[in-house]
């Protein structure tokens, strides 16, 4: 499968009212459009990336910015239209027909990581269509024209829209076809594959992924930038690995996977849980999973590891920890876990009561070497970053 990012970053920066347009606006000695195409340049779930510019900048920034950056997976730069959606549709003319999924992306929002742009690939080709957002936290209001509150609407299902979004290729092209044709304009590409009555996807992201549009914006962004330079933090690093066996439910990241054979031990045997476990205590310098839940203990017998995973949060706490992330490897020849990888992650970052974009999970056989290869267990390997202070 190969996918392509698109980066619109034709626009003038009005808004923030600035003589420089805001994608080359310097956040830590570096523009904040080489921010973001870093990003999709270190992910591997992205192939190439075309970037819309002013077509008076066309010339001078693939020298100064992409050869200067070694950004050698942006294969295009294009001429942005008047509209983001002109700049969007000049990118997409330039893909042709050699792509099966598409991710768009605002230049101007430098903080989306890695994990984020893998998650909305992986749920866009699954679905056909996702999209990065979060939950609202404010409440709304309706307002009439002269400014009288008309409605408190219900926050419940609401969400804010961010990038990046992710389509496979033929129905994004279908959907700005139909809305080229039509003379439709939107504020972002959703909306137009929406119109078509396809359905898309949230995928939950981070506060922290702004869009850089006002003068306040770029305040909070220097703040944010700062934060992840200063903040001290500490790498744990988990192993764990159980023996699969006949009669046992098979349990891993707190999810019940279908499978002839279950995972031994005193536990549910949750090895990814496990493994995360001793991740965090490792980082917090806290000893492991053992010496806190003994296997030798009657309390622990049969119990869901997201219990224990939930007390160690507790502990790392009261020692002056937060999470930044989690990545973990699940090392096993069957069953295939990446159908239920997102499931994992949201159970696991649900306990932790972390984004789910600060959690990261992959699955591997072992090419049928060793006792994973043998299918006689899984092993599971995690790592940990914590940051001082709560």
């Amino acid at each position: 499968m190969k996918t392509v990012a698109i980066i619109p970053a034709g626009g003038a920066g009005k808004r923030l009212k600035s003589h420089i347009a805001k994608q080359y606006l310097l956040l830590d000695s570096l523009p904040v459009l080489v921010h973001t195409v870093k990003a999709f340049q270190e992910s591997d779930a992205i192939d190439e990336i075309i970037i819309a510019l002013p077509p008076e900048d066309l010339v001078c920034i693939r020298q100064d910015l992409i050869e200067k950056y070694a950004l050698s997976k942006v294969t295009g730069v294009v001429a942005g239209g008047n509209e983001r959606q002109d700049s969007v549709k000049n990118c997409l003319m330039a893909i042709g027909n050699k792509c099966d999924l598409v991710v768009i992306h605002d230049a101007v929002r430098p903080f989306v990581t890695e994990a984020l742009i893998g998650r909305v690939v992986r749920t866009a080709a699954a679905t056909g269509a996702a999209v990065a957002g979060v939950k609202m936290k404010d409440t709304v209001k309706a307002v009439k024209p002269d400014k009288i509150i008309s409605a408190t609407v219900p926050r419940d299902n609401l969400w804010l829209t961010q990038t990046p979004q992710a389509f496979q290729f033929d129905i994004l092209k279908e959907a700005y076809r139909r809305a080229g044709e039509e003379k439709f304009y939107s504020t972002d590409d959703a909306s137009l594959v929406e119109r078509m009555g396809k359905e898309v996807t949230m995928v939950e992201s981070s506060y922290e992924n702004i869009k850089i549009t006002t003068n306040e914006d770029m305040s909070i962004a220097d703040a944010l930038m700062q934060k992840r330079k200063k903040t001290g933090y500490r790498t744990g690093f988990g192993y764990d690995s159980h023996k699969l066996t006949a009669g046992r439910k098979l349990v891993l990241g707190g999810v019940e996977i279908p499978f002839h054979h279950g995972l031994q031990g005193h536990s549910d045997a949750d090895a990814l849980v496990h493994a995360i476990c001793d991740a965090l205590l490792g980082a917090a310098g806290a000893g492991d999973i053992g010496r806190h839940f003994p296997d030798t203990h009657p309390e622990y017998k049969d119990i869901s590891s997201l219990i224990l995973l939930e007390r160690v949060k507790a502990l790392i706490a009261a020692k002056g920890f937060s999470i930044m992330n989690i990545d973990a490897t699940v090392v096993m020849e069957a069953p295939k876990l990446a159908p239920y990888a997102d499931k994992m992650i949201a159970a696991i970052a649900g306990v932790l009561k972390i984004s789910e974009d600060h959690v990261n999970i992959k699955a591997k056989t072992n090419e049928g070497m060793g006792f994973a290869g043998r299918r006689e267990g899984v092993a599971v390997f995690a790592v940990a970053a914590l940051s001082e202070g709560k």
